[in-house]
């Protein structure tokens, strides 16, 4: 019995890493781990681990700035380097959600193809009134929840449930070689199975996506919402391995369920959308696979949308002076300003006819060119000599954090090229 009790309490504690590991596992993320499992099979196994022991260092760090310095992580940074440096992180963090929410909007329509049958095409008017009806769901939520982090947390548990079943079903039903799983441990460079075009920007993308430094930032302001001090460092411990953990499992089961299912065929299947995915599933699972997966792209899109949209809002009010707490004034106007303005250039590129793909994979692309600067904020201020005994991080934690921030500048500059090749072609 008493070992029971210690279960249900450590996931009764488990919080703020879940609403991370919620976040993270956005829709670009589930396109991400489809793509590499196609192109790469289980060969990639091992960069998506790696990506995932960086973002529970970072979290942790996050976490730990959180919880030992008396002032939220914008406001520290403005008494120590300057308020201009802290506004630029704030607009940065801001810029980086807007993208990120922007795919989050394009996501929802993705979502609800899988339901229409292979003959029918969505009624002209869905795209946009999906996109209205989820945004002013997330207003009305907004403004109207007072304990609002509580709720939230209990809506990101829930959802995350939903995303387990979703995709542990369709894995089940895959079948994917438990050998090969194993052997993608091997750091072993990925091999292509297709001739793609640089197959190896689909690795970045899963990278990008899992390793969230703009999602582990926001750490530091979960802990304070949950009034963690350090006398809970062991909680913040065990919180930051266990949602993370949550997330790496749930990337891992889409990855190998579609390295099962496309890897070796005679060409490169077309994953571009849910649809796509849940067409290429069908003649396997029948088409109760359009309906489940589905139902976990919409439960991933969902977690990712109030809680993306408040990072951006709450960090950008703190960096600004105006409040941090997601129930002040500034911090929900704010989030709401990300909401609105992200529906507006969803609304523009439902009704164009741009692919959903193409906005997920600019936007993605969009928010690793920031992050570097998000990494070594919170590095420096998890290394502040003041910081010693119980209020210092161990070197181990540090050491992943500063190869986080290595990996972030490396994705930043492959972006960089990208970016100003396209320009010039």
């Amino acid at each position: 019995m008493p070992e029971k009790r210690s279960l249900l309490a450590t996931i009764r504690s488990v919080g703020p890493a879940i609403v991370i590991a919620a976040v993270v596992l956005g829709p670009g993320s589930i396109f991400a781990s489809s793509q590499v499992g196609a192109i790469f099979g289980y060969s990639a196994v091992w960069v998506l681990v790696v990506a995932i022991i960086l973002l529970i260092a970072m979290v942790r760090v996050a976490a730990h700035v959180g919880i030992v310095h008396e002032k939220t992580p914008c406001q520290e940074i403005a008494g120590r380097i300057g308020k201009k440096t802290a506004a630029a992180i704030g607009v940065t963090l801001f810029l980086i959600i807007a993208c990120y929410q922007t795919s989050n909007n394009a996501a929802v329509t993705a979502a609800i193809e899988p339901l229409f049958s292979s003959d029918a095409q969505l009624p002209d008017w869905a795209p946009v009134a999906a996109v209205i009806g989820v945004n002013v769901i997330a207003l009305l939520a907004l403004y109207g929840f007072r304990a609002l982090y509580a709720r939230i947390e209990l809506i990101m548990k829930g959802l995350v449930l939903v995303m387990i079943l979703a995709f542990l079903t369709n894995a089940i039903a895959a079948a994917p070689s438990l050998l090969k799983t194993l052997g993608g441990l091997i750091p072993l460079p990925p091999q292509p199975g297709y001739d793609v075009e640089d197959p190896y920007i689909r690795l970045q993308a899963l990278i990008a996506t899992t390793f969230s430094v703009a999602a582990a930032f926001y750490q530091a302001y979960l802990v304070r919402e949950r009034g963690w001090t350090l006398s809970d460092c062991d909680k913040v411990r065990r919180d930051s391995a266990f949602g993370i953990f949550v997330l790496g499992a749930m990337s891992l089961l889409i990855m190998i369920t579609s390295a099962a299912v496309f890897h070796g065929l005679d060409k490169p299947p077309e994953l571009g959308t849910a649809t796509d995915v849940a067409r290429q599933l069908e003649p396997l699972f029948g088409s109760w696979a359009k309906v489940i997966f589905g139902l976990g792209i919409f439960a991933a899109a969902l977690s990712s949308f109030l809680v993306n949209a408040m990072i951006g809002g709450c960090v950008l009010s703190d960096a600004l002076g105006l409040g941090s707490r997601v129930g002040d004034r500034w911090p929900r106007h704010l989030t709401a300003l990300a909401l609105i303005l992200s529906m507006g250039v969803a609304l523009y590129t439902a009704t164009t006819g741009v692919k959903v793909v193409q906005i997920i994979t600019f936007a993605q692309a969009l928010t690793v060119v920031g992050v570097p600067a998000l990494a070594f904020a919170l590095i420096y201020l998890a290394t502040r000599p003041e910081l010693s005994g119980e209020r210092k991080l161990d070197r181990n934690t540090i050491a992943l954090a500063y190869l986080g921030a290595a990996v972030a500048v490396v994705l930043a500059l492959r972006t960089a090229v990208k970016v100003i090749a396209s320009f010039f072609q």
